[in-house]
């Protein structure tokens, strides 16, 4: 049995999802899980006796302008590592979280061992900025192990960052006892979605690098076609400029906002194919949700994407910005059924085989087990 620290940000996120998922697998298989983060991660939802949490304070010290989290999460790792005797501190994000995970092992009595997990944001917003390079640079060198979500962003390190590290690819993964495809005609009734109307669905937080006006452009070509229905998930900077698109566009009847929402696999259940449309992302969780629910995706052909989504197999890959194409795939996928249903069942298997939880699972194991022995 291991005894492992985890640290994410405890918010809604893909980063968040995965090393809370992970922590739940692993306490599953017998290991002993503490997370370390400011709050409890929104997906820690169940008791389990082998998962502990140690919340991260932050004091109010009227020196300090703004108050020190990293210092404050920094402290709580040492008093964690020094007193649950951690094997191995796993940390998902460069920069603060390996950044201070580093500090609190050279401060630690007891000796741990750090893995990073690279999810993107790290390196694609954080390592552009000149000023965080070198930190970034030295939190990856100084871990034990680093795992990158995919080999667009491990390539994207290289380059950016020149790292003097061997980054190994560990893919993203989904519960799949959570995403299931199940029958949900009662939900559909309950948005006002008619029986013979096809549905297209987005979920991101809303940022300009999503490009939600892409997928909404897109449905506005679906619709002239396809009596249809959008549903956008999710909330952020964009969510007011997107309303009035819509309301110009003269959508209102047929896009549903939705905010935020938990229910995922459930909204996913109705839909018949989702649309990610990004201008980066470094693997893209809501496209393999989507095909764990036999949902097909078109998406942009950028970062890691390409690793999900296999062309004309699985779903489809468009260029950025090609809104033509895009809703050409869908309106092929949504006027063929014959068609739909097999892309959608692909698009299963290959999620169920590719990314299935036990073989990351391993892999992380593998990781651990190679730190410990050196």
């Amino acid at each position: 049995m291991l005894k492992i620290g985890i640290t994410c940000y405890p918010t809604v996120g893909g980063s968040g999802v995965i090393a809370t998922e992970l922590g739940k697998l692993l306490a599953e298989a017998g290991h002993e899980i503490h997370f370390i983060s400011s709050s409890i991660p929104f997906r820690l939802d169940n008791f389990h006796p082998r998962i502990f949490y140690h919340e991260v304070e932050i004091n109010h010290y009227p020196v300090f302008q703004y108050p020190p989290y990293d210092l404050a999460l920094t402290s709580k790792m040492v008093e964690i590592i020094d007193q649950e005797k951690l094997d191995i501190l796993h940390v998902h994000y460069a920069m603060p979280h390996a950044i201070c995970a580093i500090l609190a092992r050279d401060i630690a009595s007891h000796k741990v061992k750090i893995v990073t997990t690279l999810h993107g944001t790290d390196i694609t917003v954080l390592g552009i900025d000149t000023t965080f390079r070198k930190t970034i640079k030295y939190a990856i060198e100084q871990s034990d192990a680093v795992t990158a979500v995919s080999r667009s962003l491990v390539d994207q390190t290289m380059e950016m960052l020149q790292v003097n590290k061997e980054i190994e690819v560990i893919y993203n993964f989904v519960n799949e006892s959570e995403y299931v495809k199940e029958e949900q005609l009662a939900l559909k009734q309950q948005y006002g979605i008619k029986q013979d109307e096809k549905v297209l669905i987005h979920i991101s937080n809303f940022r300009k690098v999503k490009r939600v006006q892409d997928v909404i452009y897109t449905f506005n070509l679906v619709r002239d076609k396809v009596k249809s229905k959008l549903l956008l998930v999710g909330d952020g900077p964009e969510y007011s400029s997107m309303v009035k698109l819509v309301e110009e566009l003269q959508l209102v009847d047929d896009v549903l906002f939705l905010g935020k929402q938990n229910n995922i696999s459930k909204l996913l259940s109705v839909s018949d194919i989702l649309l990610l449309l990004s201008e980066k992302e470094s693997f893209g969780l809501v496209l393999l949700e989507a095909n764990s629910c036999e949902v097909p995706c078109i998406a942009t052909n950028v970062g890691g994407i390409p690793e999900v989504i296999k062309h004309e197999e699985t779903g489809y890959l468009v260029d950025l910005g090609d809104i033509e194409q895009s809703a050409a795939y869908c309106i092929d996928l949504l006027t063929d059924e014959a068609k739909l249903t097999r892309i959608s069942e692909n698009a299963y298997l290959h999620a169920r085989n590719t990314f299935h939880s036990a073989s990351i699972v391993k892999q992380y194991l593998s990781v651990y087990d190679k730190v410990l022995s050196q």
